[in-house]
């Protein structure tokens, strides 16, 4: 066993390595606005999203839901006997875009199927229910399958994308629509921009009939299609004001050979901010689509984001928790999460923080950075010592603490004989983590325990 003294940072001595701080950013997918704008919003499955439709009085295609492959035989066969057409469409129930293009663990290429025939719908609908599919979205690790959509096969004679959707370069909602439907609304922005046609609204008038019947001139419907979507337009603004929604998605809005226009794909997001007004909503959300940390940290009300480095950061407040990343990658490190444990953290939510932190087997040390204004250093020093006690943890631990009561918060961290490194400085913190991390890493790839103690 290698048993390594550190001296503590506040001899701020060391030579590190520097190089480019990179900091995440996500946009709107259609990218309407120039800013970058991070949101935190849930995500409803397809068929839920259809039923919200349904009870708003749009219209949509029949359709059933499945979670097992004679369940999936028999909703075709009952859809059939309706429609009077065997041919009906599957579609995975995976919280991910490019499902049609994606492939299952299974073996079975796309998320979309259109069937001819029950048998075949129960055949396919085994390949898909329990097995993970896999997209651009989902990355490698794939997405599980826990049910499947039966629906109707309509036949659109014309195909468009219509969206609402809440952005801040309007300081409100924006409808957004095209003529090109029913394929990847990105990559037409992206090769034909003009091709996408946006139009504010008034969030206290709300969206008028003239908006609608200007939108639909537009896109180049005429005859009884234009009364049709000029109704659904509006009854779509009703459902994303209701839910409190900051996205409605429908791509595509299609027209069939009578004129009828139907909705044939939905998605809708959601402000996590209406949870407590929007109960029965967020009571849909489907955790297998999450990473389990996310809803650990849910559980415990932290702001966690899980990246791929290192370097485990916990941190009050996210413009602190930001600067706190990009100072890591600064001196050469990779932070291994986004980790804010907010104003009115307890002893308890910190413990919670560090078990998180720690389920990630990439993570080889810990950064605790904290401002104390609101949240006082001497809780987040007893949530420190509890969860070094409790986790058993054996990765070093560099705390900087400043602000309310941060004297108290020393003494325990002090009197609590546990090897957790206390530093003043950011910049020292950032390099010393950086170095500790890189020392645990070399012996983990060279199967070598390390343990580290404190001067005296």
């Amino acid at each position: 066993m290698a048993s390594l003294v550190l001296r503590s940072c506040l001899l701020q001595n060391g030579k590190f390595l520097k190089q480019d701080a990179k900091v995440l950013s996500s946009l709107l997918s259609l990218n309407l606005n120039p800013q970058s704008q991070q949101k935190r919003s849930l995500s409803l499955h397809e068929h839920l999203s259809f039923k919200l439709l349904e009870d708003g009085g749009v219209r949509v295609p029949n359709f059933r839901v499945a979670t097992t492959s004679e369940e999936a035989f028999k909703h075709a066969k009952d859809i059939a006997s309706e429609t009077g057409n065997s041919d009906v469409v599957l579609k995975a129930q995976v919280l991910a875009g490019g499902r049609g293009r994606g492939e299952f663990e299974s073996g079975l290429k796309g998320g979309v199927k259109l069937v001819y025939t029950a048998e075949e719908a129960r055949k396919l609908a085994a390949q898909m229910i329990g097995s993970k599919l896999i997209t651009k979205q989902t990355g490698a690790a794939g997405r599980i399958c826990n049910s499947v959509m039966v629906c109707e096969r309509l036949y659109s004679r014309r195909e468009y994308y219509f969206a609402i959707a809440m952005e801040r370069a309007y300081s409100g909602p924006v409808m957004v629509s095209s003529m090109q439907g029913g394929m990847a609304i990105e990559d037409v922005a992206r090769d034909n921009p003009d091709a996408i046609i946006k139009e504010p609204i008034d969030i206290n008038t709300g969206l008028t009939k003239e908006q609608c019947l200007e939108m639909a001139k537009k896109l180049g419907m005429a005859g009884k299609s234009i009364e049709q979507v000029v109704d659904i337009m509006q009854k779509l603004y009703n459902v994303f004001i209701k839910y409190d929604a900051t996205m409605v998605e429908i791509n595509p809005l299609s027209e069939d050979a009578n004129g009828d226009v139907y909705c044939m794909d939905c998605k809708l997001n959601f402000d996590d901010n209406a949870a407590h007004r929007q109960k029965d909503i967020f009571a849909w959300k489907d955790w297998s689509q999450e990473d389990p940390r996310d809803h650990q940290a849910a559980d415990a009300d932290l702001n966690y984001i899980g990246l791929d480095g290192s370097i485990g950061c916990l941190v009050n407040g996210a413009g602190l928790a930001m600067a706190t990343m990009d100072i890591i990658k600064l001196h050469g490190g990779n932070p291994a999460n986004f980790l804010d444990v907010g104003g009115g953290a307890t002893a308890k939510q910190v413990t919670e923080a560090f078990r998180l932190i720690t389920s990630d087997q990439n993570v080889q040390a810990i950064l605790v950075n904290i401002f104390g204004g609101i949240m006082r250093c001497d809780v987040i020093a007893q949530g420190i010592i509890a969860a070094a006690a409790e986790l058993q943890l054996r990765i070093p631990i560099v705390v900087r603490l400043q602000g309310t009561r941060v004297e108290d918060a020393k003494a325990l961290i002090a009197s609590s004989n546990l090897k957790i490194l206390s530093c003043d400085n950011l910049d020292e913190a950032a390099k010393m983590i950086v170095r500790l991390s890189t020392i645990v890493g070399l012996a983990r790839e060279a199967f070598v325990d390390v343990k580290f103690e404190l001067p005296l």
